[in-house]
């Protein structure tokens, strides 16, 4: 799923944080996840009905939430999470994140 998503620039109604999280969820799982759209990606996120956890805890596919600029994202390895950018994919560390989610 990466490796199809390492080029693709952000589009706001194709290609943007949460339908880069449902798939990343899905890529994992095997489902897609029902989730409601709320004022805000937290609220959204928890919609899905997984625990969150504190960042510090994240693995391997777990969703994230970094706060500046807010965007979901998803752990590809120990402290670090990619997330969807204007030219592809971009890392930053698990520390830049206020809220993750554990998947699967």
């Amino acid at each position: 799923m990466l490796s199809a998503a390492e080029a693709r620039p952000f589009d706001a109604r194709q290609w943007n944080c949460a339908s880069f999280a449902l798939a990343a969820v899905e890529a994992v799982t095997g489902h897609k996840p029902s989730v409601t759209v709320l004022p805000c990606l937290a609220a959204s996120a928890d919609s899905a009905g997984f625990p969150r956890i504190a960042p510090a805890y994240a693995r391997h596919g777990d969703i994230v939430l970094a706060s500046d600029p807010p965007r979901l994202g998803v752990v590809v390895e120990a402290g670090r999470a990619v997330f969807v950018g204007p030219r592809g994919l971009t890392t930053a560390a698990i520390t830049e994140c206020e809220i993750a989610w554990r998947i699967g």
